[in-house]
């Protein structure tokens, strides 16, 4: 939607190709709505790093030394059914899976004496199960056509553009003009520096877009000369470009040199990084 906002000669967006988007999200009591101006407030890139990455469970804690019940669950869904069902995959859909995925978990739970294991808490923890509450859901799906009424019929302005909602406490609303990133490469620049040294490989590159701010899925990137750094597909061209993953940065581009990223995120979008050098980091 922000690539399709046009510009005329003097640099100025063209009003009838903006087209507002309406974002609406719930978890148990708490939600949230926004009102998205292309080009003109935050986009949703821009809060991207107000999103918790997923929750993972480290595997030596695990195996090792479970503290809570999610630990005693992950431990019999990601280790111990595989080595009793080496051939068939966890059905999270099949009753009887997740049925002995429980009664495993449990045993654990009570080898280790930690309560709170149940049945829907399996669930929960192997199908990352998101609780929904029906009281959250309808204030803000009230909020968002509300958004759209104020839009189409000019009866009231527009959310200034966030609001969120907190109910876990008796119930709770703000509302606030979530601003704009500098840096962000959807709506303002899609050009972003990074400083790495000579020695950090193009894989160590990738990971760092796809674990920073930016959390890019499947990134490609190619040098500011034109020569193919990497590409995720199609896999004849992965598997041309795969050895390039462990050579160091400084035997691929030179200081300063730009490398534009595309991503199944960006879409339409490219991104371009500036790579800087330096053996301070």
């Amino acid at each position: 939607v922000v690539g399709l906002v046009q510009f005329d000669d003097d640099g100025d967006m063209d009003p009838s190709t903006i087209i507002p988007i309406i974002d609406g999200g719930t978890e148990a009591f708490s939600g949230q709505a926004r009102f998205i101006l292309p080009r003109i407030t935050s986009c949703f890139e821009c809060t991207i790093d107000a999103f918790p990455p997923q929750t993972a469970f480290p595997l030596c804690t695990i195996a090792e030394t479970p503290r809570r019940p999610e630990h005693c669950i992950a431990y019999a869904s990601i280790l111990q059914w595989p080595r009793e069902f080496p051939d068939r995959k966890l059905d999270k859909d099949s009753p009887e899976d997740m049925q002995w995925v429980y009664e495993k978990a449990a045993e654990r739970a009570k080898q280790y004496d930690i309560p709170g294991v149940t049945y829907m808490m399996t669930m929960g923890v192997v199908k990352n199960i998101i609780p929904a509450v029906a009281s959250t859901n309808a204030i803000v799906s009230a909020a968002c056509v509300l958004e759209a009424v104020k839009y189409l019929t000019f009866c009231s302005q527009n959310l200034n553009s966030y609001m969120m909602y907190m109910g876990s406490e008796g119930v709770h609303s703000h509302t606030f003009a979530y601003q704009q990133k500098e840096d962000c490469p959807v709506c303002t620049s899609t050009v972003q520096s990074m400083t790495l040294t000579t020695t950090t490989t193009l894989n160590e590159l990738i990971q760092l877009l796809r674990e920073g701010s930016l959390r890019l899925q499947a990134p490609s990137l190619t040098s500011g000369g034109g020569t193919t750094l990497y590409m995720q597909k199609p896999p004849a061209l992965e598997k041309a470009t795969r050895p390039n993953l462990d050579k160091p940065l400084g035997d691929l581009v030179s200081n300063g040199e730009e490398v534009l990223v595309t991503d199944p995120i960006l879409e339409s979008i490219n991104l371009t990084v500036r790579i800087q050098f330096s053996d301070k980091i």
